[in-house]
């Protein structure tokens, strides 16, 4: 496993607009929600420190309460993603 480099796909050429920007931000928030749901039902409780032995964890609290450096996280992951979907010739449509 020492050998692995990662290797995503280069989408530095896709911008996204503004409404796919707010759906990028929808998506983080709800990536975070998801998260979170999932480790309070494996017994994660909010702690000031993350100790995988006490289950605790200090993001355990609404997206909005997050540091900006934790949300960016998010917003990564989802405008990554969402660069992809375009990338790959996928249209994203609002009905």
């Amino acid at each position: 496993m020492a050998n692995y480099t990662p290797k995503p796909v280069n989408t530095s050429d896709v911008l996204l607009s503004e409404d796919i920007l707010n759906l990028a931000e929808q998506l983080a928030e709800n990536t975070h929600e998801v998260w979170a749901q999932a480790r309070m039902s494996e017994g994660w409780v909010w702690g000031a420190r993350r100790d995988d032995a006490l289950k605790t964890h200090p993001c355990l609290v609404a997206y909005s309460d997050l540091s900006e450096q934790e949300k960016q996280y998010d917003r990564a992951t989802s405008s990554e993603t969402l660069k992809l979907i375009l990338k790959l010739g996928y249209e994203l449509v609002r009905k």
